[in-house]
């Protein structure tokens, strides 16, 4: 309760002999090491949350708080994120977001001023300085995921670069790089906007998006958008719009010219195959991301937003679309193969690998190592998001398959008592 002193954390400096000072800087230098900027917080806002006074810590501290004690924010006693207080503001509200965010900007060697009225010739420098925000862009979604204020944000920065150019000259070149930069931005903004659940908000965005993809006849920000309006069709319940998506972002040169963007094309149609029940489309598409994966020249450079695909995530998409085919073995292995090339960084990644892996284990009537994979996903991220509504898809066919198992009886313990 608000105001009420924290005696987890509290005791947890005391037990470490850490003073206010030392963890306020510590904290900070794990900041910096996350967005590249040295941390704002200070020791008036550690005072604030030994005392209690602040429950829930916005991401970006809640991150740096796990990475300095190694516990996660539950295990420090602090509200589970998805939960709210009334002095605990959503993170897009939270100032101290608000200036992680900027701080992520000012990161990348830019300022978040409006371009000049004065007409003049842009340039790369102009291409630079918005390439450099959407690098920051990028990072901030990594960081907290699709706020409002992210999308909000991406989307200002498209207009921004399409004002530039409609005010300013520019030579046929830079004004395709610029298109691209602003097709970009909006790309983001939707992908925000889906993540965030915002689907309503989402939609509009891919029409920008393929707009000023086409003006700068830029084919890679179309294999990303196409690939976020596949994702958003499977949420709006849209089948077969998120496969014929999936296909044109298929159909793109790039998939052609670089194996690695066909990979993640037909890995993400195969779930939207498996959507539809379509067992034999599904498990081909994957062994085709695999086929591609494996071709793919790893080292190549691409833009910031591909680097979340990697094996681990091919493998997490597989263990999906298998599960929606009822394939509990193929489902187990790509989990299994999944936790094991997993970044050691991706707490929330790894949680909803292990609840889809006690769902693979759970089909094939395995009790209890199902239960104890379910039981790994750290407290704090149990009750959150996708994770929770797989463990409570898990108590619910748990308590139908083996009612008077101890090993339910020991779930429904755990799950209950779970932050």
């Amino acid at each position: 309760m608000s105001g009420t002193r924290n005696d987890v954390f509290a005791s947890w400096m005391d037990d470490h002999k850490i003073k206010v000072g030392e963890l306020t800087s510590l904290v900070n230098k794990e900041i910096e090491a996350l967005t590249g900027h040295y941390g704002t917080i200070n020791e008036r806002h550690v005072y604030k949350l030994r005392r209690g006074e602040h429950r829930s810590p916005n991401a970006l501290l809640r991150v740096a708080l796990e990475r300095v004690t190694g516990l996660t924010a539950a295990g420090l006693g602090f509200v589970p994120r998805g939960k709210t207080t009334p002095d605990s503001p959503a993170p897009e509200d939270d100032p101290v977001y608000r200036r992680a965010f900027l701080a992520a900007a000012t990161a990348a060697g830019v300022t978040l001023t409006a371009p000049s009225a004065t007409q003049r010739r842009l340039g790369s420098a102009d291409v630079d300085r918005l390439n450099a925000k959407l690098a920051a862009v990028v990072s901030m979604d990594n960081a907290y995921g699709g706020t409002v204020e992210l999308q909000q944000h991406a989307a200002a920065l498209a207009e921004e670069t399409v004002h530039l150019q409609n005010t300013h000259t520019a030579s046929s070149r830079i004004r395709s790089e610029l298109y691209g930069v602003a097709a970009a931005f909006t790309a983001s903004a939707m992908w925000a906007a889906i993540d965030g659940r915002r689907l309503d908000q989402a939609e509009p965005y891919l029409d920008r998006a393929i707009t000023l993809a086409g003006l700068a006849n830029n084919k890679l920000i179309m294999f990303r958008a196409w690939g976020h309006a596949g994702i958003m069709y499977r949420h709006l319940g849209r089948r077969a719009d998120a496969i014929a998506a999936a296909e044109a972002a298929r159909s793109l040169g790039v998939t052609r010219s670089d194996p690695f963007y066909a990979s993640l094309a037909w890995a993400r149609l195969a779930t939207f195959h498996a959507d539809s029940g379509d067992a034999r489309a599904s498990v081909r598409a994957i062994g085709l991301a695999q086929d591609s994966y494996d071709r793919a020249d790893h080292a190549k450079h691409r833009p910031p937003w591909m680097g979340f695909y990697d094996q681990a995530e091919l493998d997490s998409l597989a263990t999906f679309a298998n599960l929606r085919l009822r394939n509990w073995t193929a489902a187990e292995r790509h989990a299994h193969r999944c936790l094991t090339m997993l970044r050691p960084d991706l707490d929330r990644n790894r949680a909803l690998t292990y609840a889809n892996l006690a769902l693979a284990q759970l089909g094939q009537g395995d009790i209890e190592p199902a239960v104890a994979a379910a039981r790994t996903v750290a407290p704090g991220l149990a009750r959150h998001g996708r994770v929770g509504g797989l463990l409570e898809a898990f108590t619910t066919q748990l308590t139908a398959v083996a009612p008077r198992s101890p090993d339910t009886a020991a779930w429904h313990e755990h799950w209950r008592t779970a932050a």
